[in-house]
């Protein structure tokens, strides 16, 4: 398997044009990058970001996804080509997701995986404190969030799975404030989880972080023949990948963890974000850009997985969960093992 190659274009003055085999980005009638065409998978832009038509019919014949997102990374389009996938594999998914038990066993994998996962974030974050109050807060939610793990079993239907979800939700987000340095704390402080709009600067981070994230996954279900649209957890709803965005919660803690990684390096402060009209706050271009790279390096990062004998990049972890939720749909697997970090 080879990494999901994805461009990604933050300049919002960009312009995108087809020549020959080549996509071409050009601001200001200046041409800044070339790349082949079959080196590509995904095109995600975002802002106002220019296409040529000739360019998108081309992108649309190649199987190459073109994605708009906002200048928050919230998703706006996506275009893309006749649909491929095997029928087999997506009727036994809309089986599945008509199922109320099987896709309450599949729900309960996933949030259970989230949990896990941001548990491990404060209890690293734990260990590594040399305040001793922050690490006696960041013990006790990582005891709640082993009590909404212990919930979840018991949880007799989606509601109330949600529920627990949202529960652990509110403690983590609460305990992430104390993984920030103490003296970047009164600039990135959270007041809870806030998408639409982010209405603080961290909250526009892991917005932004939180978006691609999200399109990874959705690629990576579509390459292993899923419908991204049909998911166990999230609702159905028109427009909505649901089963990218039960996929994704498993990842959400590692985004937490780059966003971290980048305020307390200081990679970024406080300029690199504006505030708008009603409160919503956004990352301005030149940090979009920096964060786009600290993500792409992330995802070079070797991890052991423990379904395969080798490393791998974190990049093609997607790659494998699709795959693995595709064998417990096929029912060649019992249940959905989501991907823990270590």
């Amino acid at each position: 398997m080879n990494l999901l190659n994805t461009l990604y274009v933050t300049l919002p003055e960009s312009r995108l044009r087809l020549d020959n085999d080549t996509l071409r980005v050009e601001v200001e009638e200046e041409t800044r990058l070339r790349v082949p065409l079959h080196h590509l998978q995904s095109v995600v832009c975002f802002g106002y970001v220019g296409l040529s038509a000739p360019l998108m019919h081309r992108l649309a014949d190649d199987g190459i996804a073109l994605v708009l997102l906002d200048g928050s990374g919230r998703f706006k389009a996506r275009l893309e080509g006749s649909v491929t996938g095997n029928v087999l594999l997506r009727q036994a998914q809309h089986r599945a997701a008509e199922n109320n038990a099987v896709t309450l066993g599949l729900a309960r994998h996933i949030v259970a995986g989230k949990l896990k996962n941001q548990r491990q974030v404060l209890l690293r974050g734990a260990r590594d404190t040399k305040e001793p109050d922050d690490e006696a807060k960041l013990a006790r939610a990582t005891l709640n969030l082993a009590a909404s793990l212990r919930a979840l079993p018991e949880a007799p239907d989606l509601d109330t799975l949600r529920g627990i979800e949202g529960e652990g939700a509110r403690t983590y987000f609460a305990a992430l404030n104390l993984l920030v340095r103490p003296n970047l704390r009164e600039v990135f402080t959270m007041d809870g989880r806030s998408r639409r709009p982010p209405r603080d600067r961290m909250n526009a981070l892991l917005s932004f972080l939180y978006s691609m994230w999200t399109n990874d996954c959705r690629s990576a279900l579509e390459a292993a023949g899923l419908d991204p649209q049909i998911g166990f957890l999230h609702a159905v709803r028109p427009g909505r990948a649901a089963l990218a965005l039960d996929l994704v919660e498993e990842f959400r803690p590692w985004a937490d963890r780059l966003a971290l990684t980048l305020v307390n390096r200081g990679q970024l402060g406080s300029a690199d974000f504006a505030l708008r009209e009603g409160g919503a706050v956004l990352l301005e271009g030149e940090a979009r850009k920096a964060v786009v790279v600290a993500y792409q390096e992330r995802k070079q990062d070797a991890l052991t997985h423990p379904l395969l004998a080798e490393p791998i990049p974190l990049g093609l972890v997607p790659l494998v969960q699709a795959r693995l939720l595709a064998r417990s749909l096929r029912g060649e697997t019992e249940g959905y093992v989501p991907f823990i970090a270590r």
